[in-house]
């Protein structure tokens, strides 16, 4: 089921756009999510079985304390417990999480499966640290919280805080520790809160923890716990560990074909091009179909057209600058080919394990023919930056992530040029039911999840990344599943996928002269910010390289950050 409706008092001042919610405000997606195909396999089963340690998601929760003041937004964040933990199953800690957006979350809570008597995969602490109090904090809270640290029996180790509203140490009955086999290194990611800058002890804080190594073959499973720590999110040691599939059978939970054509189905987003952005998303086959060609170094006079579906494309290798496309050499057709064809548009589909194979990312990926050139912000002027940003073939996408506990979508990643970001699912927009909505910026194709101007720099000067709705739409939903490793045989990869290649040529400008042109109008501390911030784009995004495919990005194997 869609719903998160946990059976508690949630945060007083739970905060969306700076506006106080009710405090019944729990998230929960647009529309119930439908009953997911069956097959071979465990996905949407509720447990996940890591080698002897059953673990399952829970996202209803007793509210335990709550800080008004500190944190993103300085509004607070609240700590919770889990409830409605399942016969046999062990907290494996608390979950918090920040009061500027809705209560959305879960954590792990585990059962041992090993049928080890001496060497089981779970144990009681010994005893508990306490790391931290609210005690001495000038913050406004409920009542005062106590941070304790498990202190876990020699082989084994803790995946998570117990936070209580007493001096008492917890009893020793209420959290297990993890056999270390069974164990992962953590790293901190995102900030969830701190006292703030006025606080006595402000150098405290709350972090979210996530394997340190992440991608397909990476056992580390997220607890969805938190750590708490003197220091900044840099700290590269931190006080708990995350869990770690050891099952044989690691991807047993991942979805199958069906399961994979229903989430698509129920998630595949629905994407809005800038009204004013005349270069447009097109497929593939129809890119190739419509006289563009590949092009070797030495025989540059003598291009061959690419076959439909890039059959005659070089397979493998790297980018070694031994071949590149470009656009139609017929003036005429080179720009009807650089607008792209909305008509045609599909996107292109790779599934792939990720967290040791607690959940499915869903990466979409969409083509563009051209990339149109990049615009500063000075102010209020809008200031055309050139042939700075312009280059042929750009591949963009966004990445869905779902439970594979129970197939709900949790998150979702929106590429941005050189970086990009992580938004949950309930800070999205979404249509349709549970479809997202995704904006792609004017000319840069950078995606997000909500319109606007989306400047990247200083709040004076930077580059702009502007979206809006439109009737240029593309349906993400009208897809082709071009890769899932994990599947074999099952997908049968089609040939431009495996062309390591530049999608265009090497654009031959000087990123100096260009903004020479543009910094004749600007004052000289301005024209020195823009330079940085221009200059710190990779030569992919500024044009002067050709973007080379899906499978050559980090993030194909790899996290997305």
């Amino acid at each position: 089921m869609g719903s998160i409706i946990p059976e508690c008092s949630c945060a007083e001042n739970l905060l969306n756009n700076n506006q106080p919610l009710p405090i019944e405000t729990i998230f929960k997606l647009p529309a119930e999510t439908p009953l997911w195909p069956s097959g071979v396999g465990n996905f949407a089963s509720g447990t996940i079985d890591l080698g002897g340690l059953q673990v399952s998601q829970i996202s209803t929760f007793n509210k335990v304390w709550a800080a008004d003041e500190g944190g993103p937004d300085n509004v607070g964040a609240t700590v919770f417990e889990p409830i409605g933990i399942p016969l046999g199953f062990f907290m494996l800690g608390s979950y918090i999480q920040p009061n500027n957006k809705p209560l959305f979350g879960w954590v792990l809570v585990a059962k041992d499966v090993s049928l080890s008597i001496i060497n089981g995969t779970l144990k009681q602490p010994v005893d508990y640290k306490l790391v931290w109090s609210s005690a001495l904090e000038m913050i406004k809270q409920d009542k005062t919280a106590y941070v304790w640290l498990p202190t876990a029996p020699d082989g084994y180790k803790a995946v998570g805080h117990v936070v209580t509203t007493t001096p008492n140490k917890p009893s020793l009955d209420k959290i297990r520790c993890v056999r270390e086999d069974l164990t992962e290194q953590c790293e901190t990611y995102s900030w969830i809160w701190g006292p703030g800058k006025d606080s006595k002890l402000s150098s405290f804080n709350f972090f979210d923890a996530r394997p340190s190594n992440r991608g397909i073959l990476a056992p580390g499973v997220r607890v969805g716990t938190f750590v708490a720590q003197i220091g900044s999110s840099s700290t590269s040691v931190v006080s708990i560990s995350c869990l770690k599939n050891n099952n044989v059978n690691s991807t047993i939970s991942m979805p199958n074909l069906l399961q994979i054509k229903a989430l698509v189905l129920a998630y595949s987003p629905v994407m809005y091009l800038h009204p004013d952005d005349e270069y447009l998303t097109s497929s593939v086959n129809w890119y190739f179909s419509n006289g563009v060609l590949l092009y070797k170094k030495g025989e540059e006079l003598k291009p061959v057209p690419i076959a439909p579906n890039g059959t005659n494309l070089p397979q493998g290798g790297t980018n070694d600058g031994a071949y590149w496309m470009d656009l139609p050499a017929d003036p005429a057709n080179r720009e009807t080919v650089k607008k792209g064809d909305l008509l045609s548009s599909k996107s292109y589909i790779h599934v792939k394990p990720m967290l040791g194979g607690t959940f499915t990312d869903i990466v979409i990926w969409v083509f563009y023919p051209f990339n149109g050139n990049a615009r500063a912000k000075l102010g209020k002027l809008t200031i055309p930056l050139g042939l700075i940003g312009e280059h042929v073939g750009d591949w963009e996408h966004v990445t869905l992530r779902v439970s594979n506990f129970n197939g709900l979508l949790w998150q979702m990643y929106f590429s941005q040029h050189n970086k990009g970001a992580w938004y949950e699912a309930s800070e999205l927009e979404f249509q349709s039911g549970n479809k997202p909505i995704v904006y792609s910026s004017f000319h840069g194709h950078a995606t997000y999840p909500h319109a606007g101007l989306n400047p990247q720099g200083a709040d004076v000067i930077g580059l702009r990344n502007d979206t809006a709705k439109s009737d240029k739409v593309v349906d993400f939903g009208s897809s082709e599943l071009v890769s899932a490793e994990y599947l074999g045989s099952q997908i049968i990869e089609p040939p431009w996928l495996n062309y390591f290649r530049q999608w265009g040529p090497t654009i031959d400008y000087n990123i100096d002269d260009e903004l020479r042109k543009v910094e004749k109008i600007l004052p000289e501390s301005v024209r020195i910010l823009l330079e940085t911030i221009i200059k710190a784009l990779p030569s992919e995004v500024l044009g002067q390289e050709g973007p080379t495919g899906p499978k050559t990005k980090d993030n194909w194997t790899g996290d997305e950050n």
